[in-house]
């Protein structure tokens, strides 16, 4: 029996070989101020309580391994005057306890309402049908914000058989209310009241915010914009609330072209995934790469003993290993070579995405590589 394998067929499978090969470099173009910066003080907020859902099919909780969820029933039936007697451990089949989270949006306002999630914290089978009781949500500072309640709905799916096997789809734990969260408090606005607006960039650049403080001085008066650091720039704007709102919308429709990214090569280690920028430059370098491959070959041996010799038929195995590497091709980079011409290079001598990776890497440690490569 022979067995051939290829190196670099092996490297093929293993980098599961997608490629996204930016060939083309970004032209520039304007972009929206509102795309590019977050006015520091208008986030979100994150809120998340603790409740029960009721009214499953016999899917809730295993009571006897999810004690908490008995604690939680006591105490709730204790709140309505309902007393279980202490030596009584009640087999509760259709509660779960759950978690309830939700983001609370910048300057939402009490009556308002918000869509929250629900998620199993036990080891409820599915929450398909359940309805969620009155859970307060809670933020990072411990104050109550806004209380959910409501049935869910649930995308998942899950069903078993008395021998055991068993069906899922999606995920069955975990559903969703819209609108199921009242907000009760009104959440406390970071923004400066002196006027002063600060614009934070999304992604950090000394060109972007230079070109920012000149777009918005150029509007609305030199001295109006300075900037801070390489991701923020600071306004001075009207005190006056109603004219505040009303410059913010001016300064968010304003156009500016950002600065080119960084010159940036990101492979995916896991994917093999390579995604090369377009503003990425190589020094001179010759560049070969060649192919090993690996032949095995077993095969098993017979010794047959002599007529009359009294001895036993044996069977032995043995095996050969030959290796042989195909003749290789370099290829030659010039100075300044840009991305399109790379690519070309590679494809050339028939680079597999992980012989890429390779080549790249072998570039960078040689100090050829213009570029930052990042490997996630």
């Amino acid at each position: 029996m022979s067995v051939f394998i290829s190196v670099s067929y092996l490297r093929k499978i293993a980098a599961v070989c997608s490629i996204a090969l930016c060939a083309i470099a970004p032209l520039a173009q304007a972009e929206r101020v509102k795309d590019l910066v977050n006015v520091a003080g208008v986030r979100e907020n994150q809120l998340v309580g603790y409740g029960l859902v009721v009214g499953l099919s016999g899917t809730g909780d295993q009571t006897s391994q999810a004690q908490f969820t008995i604690q939680s029933i006591r105490n709730m039936l204790t709140g309505f005057g309902v007393r279980i007697p202490d030596n009584v451990n009640p087999q509760l089949k259709n509660v779960a306890a759950v978690t309830v989270h939700a983001s609370l949006p910048a300057f939402a306002k009490p009556g308002q309402t918000l869509d929250v999630t629900v998620s199993s914290i036990g080891n409820s089978a599915s929450l398909r049908g359940g309805s969620l009781l009155m859970a307060p949500m809670m933020g990072a500072d411990g104050q109550v914000y806004a209380v959910a309640q409501g049935s869910l709905l649930v995308g998942g799916l899950g069903v078993s058989g008395s021998d055991g096997s068993r069906v899922t789809v999606n995920i069955p734990s975990a559903g969703r209310i819209p609108n199921g969260a009242i907000i009760e408090r009104a959440a406390p606005s970071a923004m400066s009241s002196n006027g002063e607006i600060m614009l934070n960039l999304k992604k950090a650049d000394f060109t972007t915010a230079h070109r920012l403080v000149e777009e918005i001085n150029a509007k609305f008066g030199a001295g109006t914009a300075s900037a801070m650091d390489s991701a923020t720039v600071k306004v001075l704007g009207p005190s006056n609330a109603d004219r505040s709102v009303t410059f913010i919308s001016m300064l968010e429709t304003l156009e500016i072209t950002p600065a080119e990214a960084i010159a940036r090569v990101v492979v995916n280690s896991r994917t093999g995934t390579i995604v090369i920028g377009g503003n990425v430059r190589v020094m001179p370098a010759a560049v070969t790469h060649g192919s090993l491959t690996v032949s095995i070959t077993e095969r098993v041996d017979i010794s047959q003993p002599g007529a009359f010799s009294g001895g036993q038929t044996v069977a032995a195995q043995e095996s050969s290993i030959d290796v042989q590497e195909t003749g290789s091709r370099m290829f030659l980079l010039d100075a300044g070579v840009t991305l399109e011409e790379i690519v070309k290079a590679i494809n050339k001598v028939g680079a597999a995405p992980s012989d890429l990776v390779a080549i790249l890497e072998a570039l960078d440690q040689a100090g050829a590589l213009r570029a930052e490569l990042l490997v996630i």
